[in-house]
């Protein structure tokens, strides 16, 4: 892969988490300053190694699982997804943690709160029970629109907990992509989950889950500043 086909993996992965449609020729054209023609034969490559797919012949691309994976370890490679710099709602959150009294209450106001800011749904264990927030946020989501999907999705969210349990991730940020997932497989969902130490377990998770299209480098932030704060509190 040259350096302009990663520059333009990235830039897709990003533009098609904000509009959630195909991203084509043209606008990329405009932003590498090349032409429309050298982007297609660019984007045709990433397509060939699989990081991208097209859903029609006439239309742009969206990013593979492949493609996001690419993307993420990009972003742990240059620990962009932890760059100590305040984002959209990050005071809320770390007050929401620190006033809410009692420790049940943190985790229930830390996983609402990335429930509002990554119009995800929101999720962490709270001793042996699955606490989670923002059901309405996932399935309003344009993936979710065939009931396949959302038999994925919920028969995921059955096997959580007790598969939390049994992994006992060890890292301090992990993150799931599509068919990566253990679980629902097939339901187009990424899951992010940061571990902290805490009253109720050395092995608590809180994260979110989400189609693929998103903005890892912001839920990947605030998944982890999560945890953080939970572990500095608890």
């Amino acid at each position: 892969m040259t350096e302009r086909q990663k520059l333009i993996l990235i830039a897709i992965v990003e533009q098609y988490a904000e509009v959630a449609s195909p991203v084509g020729s043209t606008l990329l054209a405009k932003l590498f300053s090349v032409s429309p023609a050298t982007i297609r034969s660019d984007m045709a490559e990433l397509e060939s190694m699989g990081y991208l797919s097209q859903t029609h012949i006439s239309s742009g691309r969206i990013p593979t699982d492949k493609g996001y994976r690419f993307y993420v370890n990009n972003l742990v490679e240059t620990n962009s997804s932890d760059q100590g710099l305040p984002l959209r709602g990050e005071k809320a959150l770390i007050s929401r943690v620190k006033h809410a009294g009692a420790p049940d209450r943190m985790i229930k106001n830390a996983v609402d709160t990335l429930a509002e800011l990554t119009y995800n749904l929101g999720l962490a264990t709270i001793g042996d029970q699955l606490y989670i927030s923002g059901l309405s946020n996932l399935f309003g989501q344009p993936e979710f629109i065939n009931n396949l999907q959302v038999q994925q999705v919920a028969r995921l969210l059955d096997n959580l907990e007790p598969w939390l349990r049994e992994a006992a991730l060890n890292q301090p940020l992990t993150v799931y992509i599509g068919q990566e997932n253990p679980i629902g497989r097939s339901a187009g969902c990424s899951l992010v989950i940061s571990k902290f130490k805490g009253l109720y377990s050395d092995q608590s998770y809180i994260g979110t889950l989400g189609p693929t299209r998103q903005s890892y480098k912001e839920v990947m932030y605030l998944v982890q500043r999560a945890g953080k704060e939970l572990e500095s509190v608890l």
